[in-house]
């Protein structure tokens, strides 16, 4: 028994130190991110934010237009989407998109929200 708890500790111990240095090194890796792609980053944790916001509200209070918080959920998460694939355009260091102009990726990113909020609001009734 006391050697199954020595083992456990070790463990505990070892898996502590190996998530610490996890942390360690992607915190160290995102510090050389370029700061346009940290602002696309902080604007889709923004997004899924407001997202889970609906949700829980809806969950308290209850969902009585229910068109109206998928519309807001949805236009939420769409947007969180379309911010990723404006980041994975911009990315320099991606290799598919390197012909790609960043205004040509930002004008499409504008264009998709356009649609995504026109069909949101049509779905609102």
């Amino acid at each position: 028994m006391l050697m199954f708890r020595e083992l456990e500790f070790k463990m505990a111990k070892s898996s502590t130190s190996d998530a610490q240095a996890l942390f360690r090194s992607l915190r160290s890796a995102y510090a050389a991110t370029p700061t346009n792609l940290k602002i696309i980053d902080l604007y889709v944790v923004y997004a899924i934010t407001t997202a889970v916001i609906q949700v829980v509200y809806m969950g308290i209070v209850g969902s009585f237009p229910f068109n109206s918080f998928l519309a807001g959920v949805l236009s939420c998460l769409g947007t969180a989407v379309l911010a990723v694939c404006l980041r994975i355009q911009v990315n320099k260091e991606n290799k598919e998109f390197k012909d790609l102009p960043p205004e040509r990726a930002f004008a499409d990113f504008v264009l998709c929200n356009l649609v995504l909020h026109l069909v949101v609001m049509n779905f609102l009734g």
